[in-house]
């Protein structure tokens, strides 16, 4: 199925051009290294070529694609932004840092934030100057996320921000972290809770990394303590931030997000089949992950169809998305882990644990599943 079915044939033109524009530009931007090379990279080295990506992007032409012009943005929509990431993974590109601000921040600052701070946080964010991370999970709330209990208390023209969170992607690289907090305790559930956006290198903001079980901390515990945050980085008003959270978890289980890991699991099946395609007792599992993933490619072109129309029809089309691509990706990580490659047999350790996580955050696929039988299927409770 081709991206974006329901376009004008003007519309198909200009899709047309993109695509060659970008192709040409991720076949000469693409760092070799990474190409041929990532599974050896060291952590150091591959962090530094992450970092780097984000600004290339920008460079180029390719950051916020489907962002307003008026930001730094391209301005175009959802099936250019799924494109460049299809012609991503078929060049073996990174996937740089700017992951967390560009799939959740920036929507969240167009959608509730104010003049102010669409100007002063989307062009850095877009730029790759300035990395975020999300300080949602607490020790004690992680998908009962409304039993938060980090708190933002009044404090002159700002709020002083005490709590833990946990499971921080990306806290040590991170300039910024948006936080939901808890800022009227004895407002019903639901109602009692505020977003901020805060500086990492605030008084008071620690950061403590969480090694898995890969050997990777992409994670960490940050801790909050009574951290100032000035009102005119609050999002929206006291009471808005279970709204706001529900959105950005909507954009987390989209399009975008969904076709950042199709990168990731399109290019790890193209590993395969290059280091694995001539051995007989592998053709079978190799066409089923190859057939597999281009599944997850027409979903993510069913998603754009629907995203014009939003509502509940896209709302249930991302989590169904979500439950795909954390499931291929675990399925490809053990096969790759399995296949017992040389060459490759760090990364393929590496992804194999790595891939351990994916279908706990963004939404677990339990949780993902309830919501298809319940609202897709129709099943009782």
């Amino acid at each position: 199925m081709e991206i974006a079915s329901a376009i004008t044939e003007q519309s198909h033109a200009d899709l047309v051009e993109f695509e060659r524009r970008a192709a040409e530009w991720l076949h000469s931007a693409v760092p070799a290294a990474w190409r041929e090379s990532r599974g050896a990279l060291s952590p150091h080295d591959a962090d530094l070529i992450r970092r780097e990506w984000d600004r290339q992007l920008w460079r180029g032409g390719f950051a916020g694609i489907a962002f307003p012009k008026a930001f730094g943005g391209q301005g175009l929509g959802l099936a250019e932004d799924v494109m460049f990431h299809v012609l991503a993974a078929k060049a073996q590109a990174p996937d740089g840092f700017s992951r967390v601000g560009k799939t959740l921040v920036a929507p969240m600052i167009v959608r509730s934030g104010t003049q102010q701070q669409k100007e002063r946080y989307i062009p850095p964010l877009l730029s790759g100057e300035e990395v975020w991370c999300q300080g949602f999970s607490e020790p004690d709330a992680g998908s009962d996320l409304a039993s938060v209990k980090t708190r933002a208390v009044a404090d002159g023209d700002g709020f002083r921000i005490t709590g833990r969170k946990t499971w921080t992607t990306f806290a040590q690289h991170a300039d910024m972290i948006f936080v939901l907090a808890v800022t009227d305790p004895d407002a019903p559930r639901y109602k009692n809770l505020g977003m901020f956006l805060v500086d990492m290198r605030a008084e008071g903001v620690s950061v403590s990394d969480i090694r898995q079980i890969s050997g990777a901390t992409h994670f960490a515990e940050t801790e909050f303590d009574n951290v100032y945050v000035s009102a005119e980085d609050r999002i929206g008003q006291n009471g808005d931030g279970w709204r706001i959270a529900m959105e950005l978890l909507g954009d987390e289980r989209g399009g975008s997000e969904a076709a950042a890991r199709y990168v990731e699991i399109r290019s790890d099946v193209d590993l395969l089949m290059r280091s694995c395609g001539d051995r007989p007792e592998m053709t079978g599992i190799l066409e089923q992950l190859d057939e597999q993933t281009e599944v997850l490619r027409w979903q993510l072109a069913k998603v754009i169809d629907l995203e014009a129309e939003g509502g509940v029809s896209f709302a249930r089309a991302v989590s169904v998305l979500k439950v795909m691509w954390s499931d291929l990706w675990q399925l490809v990580a053990r096969v790759g882990f399995e296949a017992q490659v040389p060459e490759d047999r760090e990364h393929w350790r590496y992804q194999f644990f790595e891939s351990k996580a994916v279908s706990i955050y963004s939404g677990t696929n339990e949780i993902q599943r309830n919501v298809i039988s319940e609202r897709v299927l129709g099943l009782p409770r």
